[in-house]
């Protein structure tokens, strides 16, 4: 059985995984709250109880870059090595990974039904892909095609230079230049945390309208929760807007990812905000500012742009991952062993 494992700056999500004809095979996953625990390898004790002894091999995508098998966490006070985790834990084969890669080898393993397509573009073009994904932060990842199949590759292009395009995104990032006393990635905007940097620029700054009851709800209830919920319901002006501002910055960046990677192969949408606003991705906001590159829109036009659905997918990357690199270290495939079994 192979363990898989997506660790995010709030939350740590384990899944367990095996072969059937060749496939992945869900068994079950449970999510941890990371603030609550001293350090992965005590949440993976908790998860495995009994069945400690069946896995095989274990794969974490993990937000940052991974060197060597080792990675400091920028959202936790934790360090983790794969060396040590293998070590401790008792499993063989380990691995570390970004979390954008697995979410990118995830990719592959997904069905038509957990995937939405927002613009299908020119679906016979082949090449590079690009893998954007918002949630606590802002993770961006590439698809390289070597002619065969794509390879994921990480990328902290969500750290990159926040670049706004209108008056009132040159007037955000003024005010987040403040708030944070120097300079603003894009993570700072297209992440859980923009929107209620968003929020609070429109309330603060353009002076729109908060009303005693948002204002409580948003002290009481999760605000991104809120905001979110309100915008879609069209209830409220200044949440309305708050989204509408997010998914065109989210869009813009899309695009600049698109260009960088070349992906005439397509944009994927991962992360966990996507699937909780597809309306709103829906109308137009978010492709009107991915396509909107001046001389060079034509070719962001003719790229499929695609929604992952499936919360898991990370997961199924992890898994696949961890499944396919412990094969070439013992020359024993799960995956090739379960076809015509």
């Amino acid at each position: 059985m192979i363990l898989a494992g997506d660790v995010g700056g709030t939350k740590v999500h384990l899944g367990l995984y095996d072969f059937i004809g060749g496939k992945l095979h869900y068994n079950r996953d449970e999510r941890y709250p990371a603030k609550d625990y001293t350090g992965l390898e005590e949440i993976v004790r908790e998860f495995l109880g009994a069945e400690h002894d069946q896995i095989t091999s274990a794969c974490f995508g993990v937000p940052g870059p991974v060197r060597d098998g080792r990675l400091r966490l920028t959202n936790l006070p934790w360090t983790l090595d794969s060396r040590e985790l293998s070590a401790n834990l008792g499993i063989q084969h380990v691995f570390l990974i970004n979390d954008l890669e697995a979410n990118g080898y995830g990719v592959a393993e997904l069905t038509s039904d957990q995937i939405f397509t927002l613009s299908e573009g020119d679906a016979g073009q082949i090449g590079n892909r690009a893998l954007i994904a918002a949630g606590t932060g802002l993770g961006e990842g590439i698809l390289i095609w070597n002619g065969k199949h794509h390879t994921p590759y990480p990328s902290e292009g969500g750290h990159s230079d926040y670049a706004p395009r209108n008056e009132d995104e040159i007037d955000l990032l003024r005010y987040l230049k403040q708030k944070y006393n120097g300079r603003i990635s894009f993570e700072r905007v297209v992440s859980g945390m923009g929107f209620t940097n968003i929020y609070d620029f429109l309330r603060d700054v353009r002076g729109m309208e908060e009303p005693i009851w948002l204002r409580d709800r948003m002290a009481e209830e999760d605000p991104n929760a809120v905001i979110t919920e309100l915008a879609l319901a069209a209830k409220s002006e200044i949440c309305e807007r708050t989204l509408d501002m997010f998914v065109s910055a989210y869009g813009a960046e899309s695009g600049n990812l698109a260009l960088k990677v070349l992906s005439i192969g397509g944009l994927y949408i991962g992360g966990g905000i996507a699937p909780r606003i597809l309306e709103k991705l829906k109308d137009g906001t978010f492709y009107k500012a991915f396509t909107d590159k001046g001389r060079l829109s034509q070719l962001l036009i003719n790229m499929p742009v695609r929604v992952i659905l499936e919360s898991k997918a990370a997961l199924l990357g992890a898994a696949a991952y961890a499944e396919a690199r412990a094969a070439e270290l013992s020359g024993v495939s799960p995956r090739s062993a379960s076809i015509g079994s």
